[in-house]
């Protein structure tokens, strides 16, 4: 049976996984591919270092040259994540003749078009579903099972950190700070979690997956992004009273030749499909003309999940390589002559609901100096509570209200003004609420 020999850079977390699936999982891959896949070179930082899986027969070495210039490797895989070297790797194994696969989401959000011209223009193939998603075949979908769609929209949870920490704060009343620190206890946070509670993480994610699903290149930076630092269990409370979850959304939406790509904390409706999902599993929920919403649940992370959809990847080059067909599907899905140029929605210009808590001294005419500025840009209210003093040492109470459909632009320019009402303390929290997935609840 034909060998078909891979090259590793890197063997952390996620290429320890691949390494062990490529092993435990020989004679199924050889039976399903027709060929055997060979593990023949890990480049690693430490030959001394202890590793979590045996590599008998397989060549370790710090010198990645050495894989990118052996003639014997047909399949590079890029593991180690970041910019730099990772772009000069991926770059040059194609360069040389060499089919890649990898899982840096921040390289490609960053450095996609150049890596995805390079690869479509040399016909090799360029393989990133572990970019998004862990084990969810997102980026396939997108490519190929929904390659006859429009799309007109995604809603996604694709931050497993992020989601840990809402569901504990939800479910059993955690603040941030102590939701955060159970998270990096159990290694679903890394020491440094601001890649991921601001994020960041999952704008690198949706940009990617914009770029592939809209055929029109989307950076990162243009990814309007916030964060969940400033969530409280006092806000999951209400927004709970008011039949709602609070979860952070990566979204991307087509509305009249325009893209409204952003990442934020949300309101979602309680019965919603993606207000179900807990804990470290990822969702995506993806809207085409033809086959309507569909939505795709599974671990987003994890050694063996991302490792299975690398090697998924890794099989699907060795496919193509057995029938002298690489370079069959194009990297960013479109071909480069027919790809769109779409301008991007400014986030003042979005419509949409949004939950306001205002902290206020108990004082007659409060609530209506706030309605009237609110009036005043424009937008109305759809329901207030306001509850007594309660534990408050400061004679301030909550006043949370819900607004009807309103553009970000005037509602910002409103919560300016009241920030200067003397009654109103501190700064207003203000949430934006997503209802798109209504019509498929539970």
């Amino acid at each position: 049976m034909q060998p078909i020999h891979i090259g590793l850079i890197g063997l952390g977390t996620v290429g320890t996984g691949v390494a062990q699936i490529l092993q435990e999982k020989a004679e199924l891959i050889a039976a399903r591919l027709g060929a055997r896949l060979v593990l023949k070179r890990v480049a690693v930082r430490s030959l001394e270092r202890p590793r979590g899986v045996p590599l008998a027969g397989v060549q370790l070495t710090t010198e990645v040259a050495s894989l990118l210039h052996d003639p014997d490797i047909a399949i590079i895989v890029e593991l180690i994540g970041g910019y730099e070297p990772a772009r000069t790797y991926v770059l040059d194994a194609l360069r040389q003749g060499k089919h890649v696969v990898t899982a840096n989401k921040a390289l490609l959000a960053r450095h996609g078009p150049e890596i995805f011209e390079t690869a479509r223009a040399l016909r090799r193939d360029l393989g990133f579903e572990a970019s998004v998603g862990g084990g969810i075949p997102i980026i396939r979908t997108i490519k190929e099972g929904f390659v006859a769609n429009q799309f007109l929209g995604m809603a996604c949870i694709i931050n497993g950190t992020t989601n840990y920490i809402l569901s504990r704060m939800s479910d059993q009343g955690l603040t941030f700070q102590e939701a955060l620190k159970e998270a990096q206890a159990l290694g679903y946070a890394e020491a440094d979690p601001t890649y991921d509670v601001e994020g960041i993480d999952a704008a690198q994610k949706i940009a990617l997956l914009s770029s592939l699903a809209f055929g029109a290149w989307v950076p990162q930076e243009a990814v309007y992004t916030e964060g969940i630092t400033r969530i409280t269990p006092l806000d999951i409370g209400y927004a709970r009273e008011l039949g709602y979850r609070i979860k952070l959304l990566a979204l991307a939406n087509l509305r009249q030749g325009r893209l409204d790509v952003r990442v934020h904390p949300a309101l979602v409706p309680a019965r919603s499909w993606l207000a179900n999902v807990g804990g470290v599993y990822n969702a995506i929920v993806i809207h085409g003309d033809m086959v309507g919403r569909n939505m795709l649940i599974g671990r987003g992370a994890g050694a063996l999940p991302t490792g299975s959809a690398v090697v998924g990847d890794i099989v699907d080059v060795a496919r193509n390589i057995l029938n002298n067909s690489t370079g069959r599907v194009p990297p960013q899905a479109y071909h480069t002559p027919e790809a769109r140029s779409l301008p991007l929605q400014d986030i003042g210009e979005l419509v949409c609901k949004y939950y306001l808590r205002f902290q206020v001294l108990d004082q007659p005419g409060v609530l209506a100096a706030i309605a009237g500025i609110l009036g005043q840009h424009a937008i109305s209210i759809e329901s207030v509570i306001q509850k007594g003093r309660g534990s408050a040492k400061d004679d301030t109470v909550s006043v949370v209200m819900m607004t009807h459909e309103a553009q970000e632009g005037n509602l910002r320019h409103a919560l300016a003004a009241i920030a200067a009402v003397p009654s109103v303390r501190g700064e207003t929290v203000c949430i934006r609420v997503e209802e798109t997935e209504e019509a498929e609840a539970q």
